[in-house]
């Protein structure tokens, strides 16, 4: 690794107000729920929703991870570098800067769309974990990009390197961070990167390249992460890595890219080339027997892509393979209604009834959640860059990573409408 840069600021400052920060994928709940506060006005228009710095930067997948005094961008330069870089949240300036050789040929299908690192990354409050392409992951401290560890799964487990590098993103949880990596689902010692125990080890396919990435939940009173493999979705126990349940999931070359998401005691997912389902979770021994059975409560004909939805009130708002946009009653599986199509790829925000929506063509759409029809409150170009990267949005700011660079934009406080306080 290459230690470019450094500005040193305390770490006191960098793990403040947790809901003016979005610290790992889909934000700080893992589920692409913003805080409440402040709430979101009716509009995104240039009067509304003002830009405020513009930083150019190398290509990424990756989200931006947002923190108290910076912001936390990657990037791949020269199609064989990968770059991580803390940037001023304030006025956009380079804090510190770190690179290492870590770039890879993804397969002529995905590489359309570009080589670069793809995982977004996750943030504790001191240490920021990076996946690389090239199934590594790496511990970086937060405060002056020093590293503090690094694993290489392919060497550690003698696995192949995975054919689309890795894309799942990490998840910290007290003093593990988690990965779906080396063709495995692992836990590892956040300080020192120490392997706790290793799970689904077949990896699902593929040279195990797994698309989605894993979340912790509680259902039916089990806690557990939730694991969507490229052919199966399972629950694994946080303490020992056992598989406590396991569902087969149907889709083309294993193209189970969204991270499923919790409706009660159950679970929904859909696949590109596969369908929609719903599966309930319960108790299946008594109360020391860890172990869930599942059954399948719907399926329908939706085939989602690559965009992960959100769930309010009871029904689930996702963008599909056909590249429309649709409302799911959840506990019927009953599709309430679809739009025309709009780009690829959506990431989805919500705040109470709003979803804020970046289709990958660089257009940002705040929409109304109204199971009886499309509510499209207002739309905005935001990027002639295409805009894969997740939206973030925290405090009174929207966090937009396009190919070419960060774009920072601000709410105005005073366009907030009287309609608008009824976000809840």
């Amino acid at each position: 690794m290459l230690f470019v840069a450094v500005t040193l600021f305390p770490l006191s400052a960098i793990a403040a107000d947790l809901a003016a920060t979005w610290p790992q994928w889909r934000g700080p709940s893992r589920d692409g729920q913003a805080p409440l506060t402040p709430v979101w006005p009716d509009r995104v228009d240039e009067a509304t929703l003002t830009q405020h710095l513009r930083v150019e930067l190398g290509p990424s997948y990756s989200g931006p991870i947002v923190a108290a005094d910076r912001v936390f961008v990657t990037e791949t330069r020269g199609k064989k570098t990968e770059v991580v870089q803390a940037l001023s949240r304030d006025d956009g300036k380079v804090l510190w800067s770190v690179e290492w050789l870590g770039s890879m040929s993804v397969p002529f299908f995905a590489g359309a769309n570009g080589d670069w690192i793809r995982a977004t990354p996750a943030f504790d409050g001191e240490s920021l974990f990076v996946a690389g392409m090239r199934d590594v992951l790496v511990c970086l401290d937060a405060a002056n990009g020093k590293e503090r560890w690094r694993v290489d799964f392919v060497a550690r487990f003698k696995s192949a390197l995975p054919t689309f590098g890795c894309v799942s993103s990490p998840l910290v949880d007290g003093e593990f961070v988690y990965v779906q990596a080396g063709a495995s689902f692992i836990k590892l010692n956040k300080r020192t990167g120490e392997t706790v125990w290793r799970s689904l080890e077949d990896g699902g396919g593929m040279n195990g390249s797994a698309f989605s990435s894993p979340f912790k939940a509680t259902i039916a009173g089990q806690s557990q992460f939730v694991v969507q493999t490229r052919e199966r979705l399972s629950g694994v126990d946080e303490a020992t890595g056992k598989e406590l349940w396991s569902q087969k999931i149907e889709a083309f070359r294993g193209m189970n890219i969204l991270t499923p998401v919790v409706f009660g005691d159950a679970i929904f997912t859909s696949s590109y080339g596969g369908k929609a389902w719903l599966f309930d979770l319960v108790k299946s021994g008594d109360s020391t027997d860890k172990k869930m059975s599942v059954t399948e409560r719907w399926q329908n004909k939706t085939q989602g892509y690559m965009s992960t939805p959100v769930v309010i009130d009871g029904h689930i708002y996702t963008h599909l393979k056909n590249q429309r946009f649709a409302c799911i009653e959840l506990a019927t599986g009953k599709e309430r209604w679809a739009t025309t199509p709009f780009g690829k790829y959506w990431s989805l925000v919500a705040q109470g009834h709003k979803i804020l929506a970046l289709d990958e063509r660089g257009d940002l759409l705040l929409i109304n959640a109204n199971p009886e029809q499309f509510e499209l409150l207002s739309q905005r170009h935001v990027s002639d860059s295409p805009t894969w990267a997740h939206l973030a949005v925290c405090g009174d700011e929207v966090f937009v990573r396009d190919l070419k660079g960060l774009t920072v934009f601000r709410w105005s406080t005073t366009a907030v409408t009287k309609g608008s306080q009824n976000a809840e």
